[in-house]
């Protein structure tokens, strides 16, 4: 229903459970977002225009808003949140201990093991969001085939923009972003590290 909200910051508060803040739009409407403990850090109460992309939780009892600064925060955490038994506080947990590429990189290489690191996450369910996330992320047929001249390991490459393509990104934009993290990227980057970059270009 929303893709994202731009306006200002006019409230924060963490006193219960969970970091919310206020954004109010310049038709005055002030929409209260829940959002990680890492995002409540890096946005002040000011005059400046935010942009805070969004995720509309529908429940039974009740509607709400999440929101992300990044979008590949926003859309890792829809990700997450299709897997059984993740709901939205358990994503944004997830999210507030890893970063989208380190998620990524975990689901790629299968390790469930650094999942368990974030509070709540038992082995079972760690086992649970890697094999349900690799079938989200990982289950496009037909890479878009984008050459990277310095990367020598052409299947990180292809784990990377399959796993890029799955967030929304079209060709363009990666073959635009992966070109320009080339000078960042060694022959024998892994798909994590190849991610990694490329996210910081495709989030400016």
């Amino acid at each position: 229903m929303f893709d994202y909200i731009k306006g200002i910051l006019t409230n924060k508060n963490s006193a219960g459970k969970g970091y919310f803040i206020t954004v109010e739009n310049q038709s005055g409407i002030g929409y209260l977002l829940e959002v990680t403990g890492c995002d409540y850090s890096n946005v002040n109460l000011s005059d400046e225009i935010i942009k805070i992309y969004t995720v509309l939780i529908h429940r039974e009892d009740k509607m709400s808003l999440c929101g992300f600064l990044k979008r590949e925060d926003r859309d890792i955490f829809s990700i997450l949140t299709s897997v059984s038994g993740v709901g939205s506080k358990m994503a944004l947990t997830l999210l507030d201990e890893f970063s989208c590429s380190e998620l990524i990189g975990f689901v790629i290489e299968g390790n469930h093991k650094e999942l368990t690191r974030a509070k709540g996450v038992g082995p079972k369910l760690a086992q649970k969001i890697i094999l349900e996330l690799k079938d989200k992320l990982m289950n496009y047929k037909e890479p878009i085939k984008i050459v990277v001249p310095s990367v020598q390991n052409s299947q990180a490459v292809d784990d990377a923009q399959m796993v890029l393509i799955s967030l929304g990104y079209e060709k363009d934009e990666i073959q635009s972003a992966m070109s320009k993290a080339v000078v960042a990227i060694s022959d024998n980057s892994s798909a994590e590290e190849i991610l990694k970059e490329t996210l910081k270009i495709l989030s400016n």
